[in-house]
């Protein structure tokens, strides 16, 4: 029990207090840091005035969020349009319906209105691969589609090749490139994000020097590139890839791309080119994209964040289009993510012990 401190005992409490306050800064010493700092580009954060619209709402930017869900597969180009003309600024039902796909498909509350968690997510750079080219992992595969959240281009294609492994080889352009980042080290991030897939899967990958005979195809492009998709700037679509056995991958030449954080390089725009890297090999070899927000293949990311490791939601995918390497085992995974769990764990105990410290300290602080 608490007593108030007196001014007797002044003294003992203002002990108790530095004491407490040395706690509170361990915790929050022990906390990791965030995985992304604030960015405030271009790319969709215009969006962020339509929070909390719903349903018979009607705000200056509704019709431009259409044409964003439209491009991303929630709904057909022309609906909410009038007379098959542009998308209206009307909270429509057509707008509703694609909202509450979007959250089901993204692993969000479903609401059906723009809350928080949801422009966030809308307003996050991402991947410019449509979410509904996946298809869902049929009964065939032994159910495990119930649990799974990976998803396939339709048809679920692939590339195959008589040799055992599979050989595909690749080519990072010499033309497409970013002034900032060297050859050297674009092809050193290629190398890396193509072994994390060859390491699960019998698929072996061999950098050649002919860029046009080779079977993936590499490169840094702005806006319009000639392959359909132009890209738009910076921190909206990232890049894009074809599925088997086209083998194009584009990224777009506007970000900022960073090899990696903590040098004193980085801005708050920074995005981390080997994970984005490894997320588009992933369509490359076939998958969609996975309603699971830990998964590479989760359609965005954010600037200053990290995911080139493969989950095992990633690694049942790709396994179930290749098969498994002989010297690879899930397992692995599975002991990665009990790690994670635990760290989290750790992190959760310690948030809850700044909390009750902090609460103990405000009540002796009132007292003295």
């Amino acid at each position: 029990m608490l007593l108030p401190c007196r001014p007797r005992h002044a003294a003992g409490c203002l002990l108790l207090v530095v004491t407490l306050l040395a706690i509170l800064s361990c915790a929050a010493a022990a906390r990791p840091a965030p995985a992304h700092g604030r960015h405030d580009g271009a790319g969709w954060h215009a969006f962020k005035r339509l929070q909390d619209a719903r349903r018979g709402s009607r705000v200056t930017g509704l019709g431009e969020l259409k044409r964003y869900l439209a491009k991303f597969g929630y709904m057909p180009a022309d609906a909410g349009a009038e007379h098959g003309g542009e998308p209206t600024d009307a909270f429509d039902e057509h707008l509703e319906a694609a909202v509450k796909r979007y959250q089901t498909r993204l692993s969000l509350p479903v609401s059906g209105r723009l809350d928080a968690a949801t422009l966030d997510q809308i307003m996050s750079p991402r991947c410019g691969v449509e979410d509904d080219h996946g298809a869902s992992v049929s009964p065939e595969h032994g159910g495990v589609g119930v649990v799974s959240r990976f998803t396939f281009f339709k048809g679920e294609p692939r590339w195959t090749r008589r040799s055992n492994p599979i050989v595909l080889t690749y080519a990072v352009s010499p033309k497409a490139t970013v002034s900032y980042l060297t050859r050297d080290d674009v092809r050193a991030v290629f190398r890396r994000a193509f072994q994390r897939w060859a390491l699960v899967i019998p698929v072996s990958f061999v950098e050649t020097e002919d860029y046009d005979a080779a079977d993936i195809r590499l490169g840094f492009y702005k806006g319009s590139h000639g392959d359909g998709v132009p890209f738009d700037g910076p921190l909206g679509v990232l890049g894009h890839a074809f599925s088997p056995k086209n083998g194009r991958l584009h990224l777009d030449a506007s970000e900022q791309w960073a090899l990696d954080f903590g040098d004193g390089t980085e801005t708050p725009e920074s995005i981390h080119l080997e994970s984005v890297a490894t997320h588009e090999i992933g369509h490359v070899l076939g998958l969609g994209h996975s309603t699971s927000p830990k998964a590479v293949m989760y359609p965005s990311i954010k600037p200053l964040q990290k995911k080139a490791d493969l989950t095992v939601d990633d690694v049942e995918g790709v396994q179930l289009l290749y098969g498994s390497n002989p010297d690879f085992r899930l397992s692995s995974l599975y002991n990665e993510l009990d790690t994670s769990m635990s760290s989290e764990r750790s992190s959760w105990v310690a948030a809850s012990a700044r909390l009750v410290v902090g609460a103990v300290l405000i009540i002796l602080v009132t007292h003295l």
